[in-house]
């Protein structure tokens, strides 16, 4: 797992001295008694396969909680630094073993579009921007497409460092052994069971099935480098 698009520093330096996000903003960012799926102060929550934390048994549907305020939901100290107004969730990099088994896992399979390619000879190492995005508007000038490819929401940077693909001792950590991290990215599809019925002809890796476990209609799939991928319907949220 490498890096994700936006930092605390950038959300820091964009305000004024002063400002509410600069002041105590950890109280925002982290809730004292927010339940984890690692447990923590919510309590330890596992579902079958073992390693997939889920809500206590006991719980049959999913409960929104409106107990960390209206700041989580509203825009009230927002609205006091102009500059957060244009911020977005860019990329999520991933560190990938081979680009070919990657790209064509991501594009093939998940249905992505490359958007674009940055090699770096001197350092040995490529990036592969890829999101869900139209081919027929990606810009064909290279700095037109670079800001284009950059400016877009929700993408993935897959990182090849060169030589990788070939070495038998190489591999990454996805996170979700000892020492826990990263979890997983998350796709929405119109409907779980479908998509997971192709995933199988296809001789995707699953972690849990959508009726596997206690959390019914979601699925998780493995890449190729073992990353997880949580597979949800966004209508089916609150029933699972």
């Amino acid at each position: 797992m490498g890096d994700k698009g936006l930092s605390d520093e950038a959300v820091a330096t964009a305000c004024k001295d002063g400002d509410p996000i600069t002041k105590d903003s950890r109280a925002l960012w982290e809730p004292p008694s927010a339940p984890s799926r690692d447990g923590g102060p919510g309590g330890a929550r596992t579902l079958e396969p073992a390693g997939i934390q889920a809500r206590p048994a006991a719980q049959t549907e999913a409960r929104p909680s409106s107990s960390w305020g209206p700041d989580w939901a509203g825009t009230s100290w927002l609205l006091e630094c102009d500059a957060l107004l244009d911020f977005m969730m860019q990329q999520t990099m991933l560190r990938v073993k081979d680009p070919i088994k990657s790209l064509d896992f991501y594009t093939r399979i998940l249905g992505m579009t490359l958007l674009q390619k940055f090699d770096f000879p001197s350092m040995r190492f490529s990036l592969y921007f890829l999101g869900y995005e139209d081919k027929k508007e990606i810009p064909a000038q290279l700095e037109e497409r670079t800001a284009w490819t950059f400016s877009r929401r929700a993408t993935i940077e897959l990182t090849h460092n060169w030589g990788s693909e070939s070495d038998e001792n190489q591999s990454y950590h996805n996170g979700n052994s000892d020492p826990r991290g990263f979890g997983h990215i998350g796709i929405a599809v119109p409907d779980v069971h479908l998509a997971c019925k192709l995933f199988e002809e296809q001789g995707v890796t699953f972690v849990k099935k959508p009726d596997h476990g206690k959390m019914k209609g979601l699925a998780f799939i493995q890449d190729p480098d073992g990353y997880w991928i949580e597979i949800l319907s966004p209508n089916t949220m609150l029933s699972i």
